[in-house]
């Protein structure tokens, strides 16, 4: 169904195009009266429309039913339905929501430990000094006593860095069963390896 404004611009549209009036709004179903009104819901609107834009900008995950409330409490008092013509005309919409990230049914699942040096994991950890230094230490636990193994602080730690403490606790704690890094998404199957 087109609206009468619609067809008012159809009728304007046929004039322009050579028909005469009486015939296009003959055509159109359009009463010739009407054919100079000027809407005045735009008029009124324009404080709505620019006090939801103000407002969504505020509020970006508010939609039109929680606006039209804070609409209310600066005077702007209407009914949903206004709201939501409103809403709907200026394109306003509250963003989707990100979907969150899955962890992949394809990788395996992490081992659980067992026993005592079973399982290692190793990350990093970052802090600062008081001057603004940035400082990142190695940590390496025990997943199943959750003893801290290692706490390597330094401004900067490279891969070799990483294996040197490592290695250092193969030769005084012995090879775990498996050694993970959650940063890297990654774990070592027969960690005594690491050293070759």
């Amino acid at each position: 169904m087109v609206s009468a404004p619609a067809r008012r611009e159809q009728v304007v549209f046929a004039v322009a195009r050579g028909a005469s009036q009486r015939r296009a709004c003959s055509l159109l179903s359009v009463a010739r009266s009407t054919l100079g009104y000027e809407s005045r819901l735009a008029v009124k609107d324009a404080p709505v429309k620019a006090a939801m834009h103000r407002l969504a900008a505020d509020y970006p995950r508010f939609g039109y039913r929680r606006i039209n409330v804070f609409l209310g409490r600066e005077g702007q008092i209407m009914s949903a339905d206004r709201a939501c013509r409103i809403w709907s005309q200026e394109g306003l919409q509250v963003p989707r929501k990100r979907k969150r990230r899955r962890a992949s049914s394809h990788r395996p699942r992490p081992q659980a430990p067992t026993m005592i040096n079973d399982v290692w994991s190793y990350d990093f950890v970052f802090d600062a000094c008081a001057n603004g230094q940035q400082l990142k230490c190695l940590t390496v636990v025990d997943e199943f006593s959750r003893e801290s193994l290692a706490i390597d602080v330094a401004g900067s730690i490279r891969s070799g860095r990483v294996i040197e403490v490592l290695s250092q606790l193969l030769s005084v704690r012995g090879a775990p069963r498996y050694l993970r890094s959650e940063r890297a998404g990654v774990c070592f199957h027969g960690a005594a390896t690491l050293g070759a």
